[in-house]
């Protein structure tokens, strides 16, 4: 018998023993977690299988996979557009109708769907759109900057719900000198008609005689707040613009365009208001 023979006497079995087997690594399972997705529980209960909580008890019973892999982690986010979920086996279409963008506003536009006096507005530059969408919160008919627009109105009342302190930033235009002393009494608190208000940070940007650009950050959304704020310190404001919402910022989004947030920014306004 010929000594290559796997059957011939002293012959070595390259099949690895019971005891070797037992030692290989086993392959790592696959990672379905996409840092700039959508949390899978919210997907879950988009697609029609319960509440959110419901949903999440489905994830920790082990009930759902993704790419066939079982998916236990409750902060566990998704691509639904690339990724396949199914739940007891049985696949799920996750919604894909939500809509997201920032649109950079113009002076002279009116944050509404439409206006009694045919002024500007928000319909002017959404025409080619099919779906029912809406402003988060609102920009005053002369300041420009960053709007977000929606169709997910879960979302749209979280950012702009006192109790999760979304803050947004601005740019203003003021008539300087600024006192001293002004950012010290926004920071601590202007009292207004409405009750008081304050700003989160104060920046004096530039400064030059009659003129100073200044950049604030406050979380209040009471109507007009920045320029009533700045009216009581003794400096009204000539321009103002907002450059970033909670975590998204303007950048150099040209004034009247709108985009598609991507989904990193989308996965991050949900993370700010914990859905």
């Amino acid at each position: 018998m010929n000594a290559s023979d796997p059957r011939s006497p002293g012959h070595r079995s390259k099949r690895p023993s019971r005891k070797e087997r037992g030692r290989q690594t086993p392959a790592p399972a696959v990672d379905a977690h996409r840092p700039d997705g959508v949390r899978l529980q919210k997907i879950l209960a988009e697609a029609g299988l319960g509440s959110r909580r419901a949903c999440e008890q489905l994830i920790t019973e082990g009930r759902v996979t993704v790419d066939g892999e079982t998916v236990r982690e409750l902060g566990t986010r998704i691509d639904p557009a690339t990724q396949t979920v199914s739940v007891d086996t049985m696949p799920i279409t996750a919604h894909t109708d939500k809509v997201y963008l920032a649109f950079n506003k113009p002076a002279g536009v009116v944050t509404a769907m439409s206006d009694p006096e045919g002024r500007r507005c928000l319909a002017d530059y959404l025409r080619d759109r099919p779906e029912r969408l809406f402003h988060v919160g609102r920009l005053d008919y002369e300041t420009e900057g960053l709007l977000l627009i929606t169709n997910d109105g879960e979302l749209s009342n979280r950012l702009t719900h006192p109790s999760y302190e979304i803050s947004k930033t601005y740019l203003a235009e003021v008539r300087g000198p600024v006192p001293k002393d002004a950012g010290a009494r926004l920071r601590e608190g202007i009292e207004l008609e409405d009750g008081i208000s304050r700003v989160d940070s104060f920046k004096l940007v530039d400064s030059t005689p009659g003129y100073a650009l200044v950049e604030v950050v406050l979380h209040s959304g009471r109507n007009r707040i920045v320029r009533r704020l700045f009216d009581a310190v003794g400096t009204p404001v000539q321009r103002l613009v907002r450059t970033q919402f909670g975590p998204i910022p303007l950048a150099e989004q040209r004034q009247g365009k709108v985009r598609d947030l991507r989904p990193d920014e989308v996965g991050a306004l949900t993370e700010a208001v914990r859905l």
